[in-house]
């Protein structure tokens, strides 16, 4: 079974679509600029994707577990607020049994289901005004079959008459996290990376300011090549609200493991910098679980890969009792107001990711 732990590589083609040029919308985000907005601010609906592609994903018997799984977060989200399966319409009569009555289904042709990084990213410009920006997803850097998914953004909308900002940058939104009020924190290694872009980091970082609509930079070095992502920042630190960063980590350092070194690397300078407003960062601990259900080098167990969604944090549990019980404990916490619902998602940890890499908000202007 192929994950997104375990590297590997297919010729692939990604579509995509450039209605506006460089520049269209300014970085910073001002009364006049498009931004990406933060997951806590309403939203319009949630979008997700089937994973359909058997170059992708070589059991069946899995993929149908698979798809099991992102059926219930689709339901569990729709509790709260309309939910978007893609998928093309032939498969639309089978999902249809497996999925609430809430889920909106359209005729959208998917791979695979990771609507974070091939799914429309959305801008806004606190004026009603709604745009997508493009991300001009490229199977992270070729690594995956993406002749569908590739075309998801581009399509997605064409079908809502919204115009597409590009600015040439290649990656994935799950990349990349933003307070929503100008600031950024990413991986160098999802970035600035020939994979994606050809570019210096002073270019990247240019272009992925553009895209977001932010003034502030705020850079890890990551790990190139121990993943399929190249260490998206998604699965290791969220912003909860502008000046406060949520981290899962352990106790400490393990030396002979790279991700665990990264992940301290990258706490260190979240915990010396500054934001776009010039604030130092509350960091916030999450426990790494244990003694959890799946013993697989590439499973991954992260309980920051939550989703925040209209009255809901929806995040994953793994089977240990203690952490599971503190991860929920400090999400409450940390979002008052919001009920935390925890769900078994191993299927999607082990072809490595969570909650947050299936889902993507569109905000609601």
């Amino acid at each position: 079974m192929m994950t997104r732990r375990s590297l590997f590589r297919s010729a692939a083609a990604a579509g995509g679509m450039s209605l506006l040029p460089r520049g269209a919308f300014a970085a910073g985000a001002g009364p006049s600029g498009f931004w990406y907005p933060e997951e806590t601010d309403p939203h319009e609906r949630t979008f997700m994707q089937w994973p359909v592609n058997p170059a992708v994903h070589d059991d069946p018997d899995f993929l149908f577990d698979l798809q099991g799984t992102i059926a219930d977060i689709a339901s569990t989200i729709a509790a709260f607020e309309p939910v978007v399966m893609l998928a093309a319409a032939k498969y639309h009569k089978a999902i249809r049994k497996r999925v609430s009555s809430n889920v909106e289904l359209w005729d959208i042709p998917t791979d695979d289901l990771w609507a974070r990084d091939s799914g429309p990213s959305f801008v806004v410009d606190g004026k009603g005004g709604l745009a997508l920006t493009q991300f001009n997803f490229n199977g992270w850097g070729a690594k995956q079959v993406h002749g569908n998914d590739g075309q998801i953004a581009a399509r997605v909308a064409e079908k809502l008459g919204l115009s597409v900002f590009d600015v040439g940058l290649v990656g994935e939104a799950g990349g990349v996290e933003t307070d929503g009020h100008g600031t950024l924190i990413a991986h160098e290694s999802s970035w600035v990376n020939p994979n994606r872009n050809k570019g210096s980091k002073a270019e990247v970082e240019a272009m992925l300011l553009d895209t977001m609509g932010a003034r502030k930079m705020i850079w890890a070095p990551g790990i190139k090549g121990a993943d399929i992502t190249d260490y998206h920042i998604d699965a290791l630190a969220r912003f909860v609200k502008p000046g406060q960063v949520l981290i899962q980590m352990g106790e400490e350092v393990d030396p002979s493991d790279p991700w665990s070194v990264s992940a301290f690397e990258t706490r260190d300078i979240l915990a010396n910098a500054t934001d776009a407003e010039g604030r130092k960062l509350d960091l916030v601990t999450l426990p790494e679980p244990y003694d959890i259900r799946v013993d697989s080098p590439d499973f991954v167990s992260s309980y920051v890969n939550y989703y925040v969604c209209n009255g809901a944090v929806i995040a994953a549990e793994f089977g240990d009792k203690g952490a599971d019980a503190e991860a929920a404990k400090i999400l409450a916490d940390l979002y008052p107001g919001r009920e935390i619902v925890t769900l078994n998602v191993d299927a999607v940890g082990e072809v490595g990711g969570g909650i947050h890499c299936a889902t993507h908000e569109q905000p609601k202007v």
